[in-house]
């Protein structure tokens, strides 16, 4: 049985990796930042909520009764490994292998948190109506201008080791939300 959960992660790791490496050969132009995040948040959870998922359903299908526990664990372990085994190895290439593809997505990162905070200035700045405001916008402005300017940025690594391990720490909260899911649903149908 814990076979089978440790196959399914590993399963889910090749499967995150071909995802990652197609976006790196076929994607990877002015929009490679957004494409990724746009992957990172809609059909990476999708990926591991299907592993997940036919991990309690491989079990369940053979008529063993299981507590909150033990479908916790069928449901969190394959996520974690294979997780894991993804953040850990694109984490290395970008930093090893290809650290000019990291360099392109911390510049893309930092041109869209340009973008967001020009855009944010020029639709809020009309729509003041008094000095006072006008002039707290124009000096946040000027502090986020200046926070993300080269100077600031020029060192600032978004994926540093560091930086990977929040990453893996947010997409650990989304596992245990998940298979806490899993486990109240599938649950209350299998113990009486």
């Amino acid at each position: 049985m814990n076979k089978n959960v440790y196959t399914i992660g590993f399963t889910l790791f090749i499967t995150t990796m071909v995802i990652f490496f197609a976006m790196y050969f076929f994607g990877m132009n002015t929009d490679y930042f957004d494409n990724t995040m746009l992957l990172n948040s809609f059909m990476m959870p999708t990926v591991y909520l299907a592993g997940a998922y036919y991990s309690v359903h491989l079990i369940r299908k053979t008529g063993v009764r299981m507590g909150f526990a033990e479908i916790f664990g069928r449901a969190f372990k394959p996520m974690f490994v294979g997780g894991f085994l993804s953040i850990m190895t694109m984490f290395l290439f970008l930093n090893f292998v290809d650290p000019a593809a990291k360099d392109l997505l911390n510049f893309q990162y930092l041109e869209r948190q340009k973008t967001e905070m020009d855009n944010e200035y020029n639709t809020t700045k009309p729509i003041l109506k008094t000095d006072e405001q006008k002039a707290e916008l124009e000096k946040e402005y000027a502090q986020n201008k200046l926070r993300i300017s080269p100077e600031m940025t020029k060192d600032k690594d978004l994926f540093s080791f560091r930086q990977f391990s929040y990453y893996f720490a947010a997409i650990l909260i989304f596992y245990v939300i998940l298979s806490t899911f899993f486990a109240s649903f599938f649950r209350s149908r299998t113990e009486l």
